[in-house]
């Protein structure tokens, strides 16, 4: 399938180093009447989050009086759900069981996090990656040398570091005498990275251009325009990468190698956060212009809405646990962290 204008694959050119602001998408100016060449000319303004109205109605499911959340992460290992708090110089970590909140101090704020090997997260924090413990609530500290924009886990136990500088490196964290295994150079901005199988993309969100990675050659490969705005990226079991056009209001659906847009479904206003439950092969997105999360069974080729929920107000993140099913949906502006049971979930209402 052929996806709207300029989203046909080019080889991707080197571009100039950006500075990014720490969580958060700059605004950039300007546009293009020429938009059919997705690697000579901007995308415009990358995607931001619609500001959220006040909800009309209650959240589903149940909500926990929380701070400003940025970003959520269910680790299915110990069972613990992680927040990140809005100033990345801190977690609180949630035992779904007890109803216990931790809050863990950071040596350093996190601007992006992984889950890592069972029962640890990553986390990009300036010059270092993080690995938390949620179980025991303990940090330690991995130095690299460059600031660590994002990173994801490959299957084979690597970690894949985007760097300023346009730059991405395979590493092996507990190798300490030699931890780089590839490297790639050539990069614009990274804000996000995937894994799909052994298939590496990287999102620039002022671009709003996708990225696979050729390991082979040390270089880029073919890239994509991503919609008018695209903000989140994420790659599922299958090898598929997903992404929201936030600025356009839709899923993106890419095979990762060769990277080719295969879907590209309307979902409504400002898709923001992602989340897969790989146990129902739906894909959940938050919508903040309207305080929603819905999700889309993507099993039949053609996704179909399996469920719709009103959420706390500004739901920037999502997660799902895999061991029991439940979604927990943040607001970032401190209206709550919110549970929805799988039973609810399975009832799509």
């Amino acid at each position: 399938m052929r996806g709207p204008q300029g989203n046909r694959p080019v080889r991707r050119r080197a571009l100039p180093v950006l500075v990014a602001a720490t969580l958060a998408v700059a605004v950039v100016t300007g546009c293009s009447k020429k938009d059919d060449d997705p690697a000579a000319v901007p995308a415009g303004a990358p995607g931001v989050a619609a500001v959220a109205p006040v909800p009309a109605r209650p959240a589903s499911g149940t909500v926990l009086a929380t701070a400003p959340i940025a970003a959520i992460l269910s680790e299915p290992a110990s069972g613990r759900v992680v927040m990140l708090d809005a100033d990345g110089r801190g977690v609180r970590v949630l035992d779904p069981a007890t109803g216990a909140l931790r809050p863990v101090a950071l040596p350093a704020p996190a601007t992006s996090w992984a889950l890592g090997a069972p029962g640890e997260i990553l986390l990009a924090a300036g010059t270092q990656v993080l690995h938390l413990d949620p179980a025991a609530a303990t940090v330690r500290a991995t130095p690299v040398d460059a600031t660590v924009r994002a990173l994801t886990r490959r299957p084979d136990g690597t970690i894949a570091l985007a760097l300023d500088g346009g730059k991405v490196e395979i590493r092996a964290l507990d190798d300490k005498a030699d931890p780089v295994r590839d490297t790639v150079t050539g990069l614009g901005k990274l804000d996000a990275i995937a894994a799909a199988g052994d298939a590496l993309a990287v999102l620039d969100r002022d671009q709003t251009m996708l990225t696979q990675l050729d390991l082979g050659k040390g270089r880029p490969g073919l890239a994509l325009r991503a919609g008018r705005g695209a903000t989140a990226l994420i790659a599922d079991h299958f090898g598929r990468l997903l992404a929201t056009d936030t600025s356009g209001g839709a899923l993106l659906v890419y095979t990762a190698d060769p990277l080719v847009l295969r879907q590209r479904f309307p979902v409504g206003s400002s898709p923001y956060a992602l989340a897969y439950d790989r146990s129902t092969e739906t894909v959940w997105v938050t919508l903040t212009g309207s305080n929603e999360v819905v999700g889309y069974d993507l099993s039949k080729g053609i996704p179909e809405e399996a469920g719709r929920f009103t959420t706390v107000r500004q739901p920037n993140s999502v997660s799902i646990d895999d061991r029991t099913g439940e979604m927990f949906v943040g607001s970032a502006t401190g209206d709550g962290l919110q549970r929805i049971g799988a039973d609810q979930r399975k009832r799509g209402q």
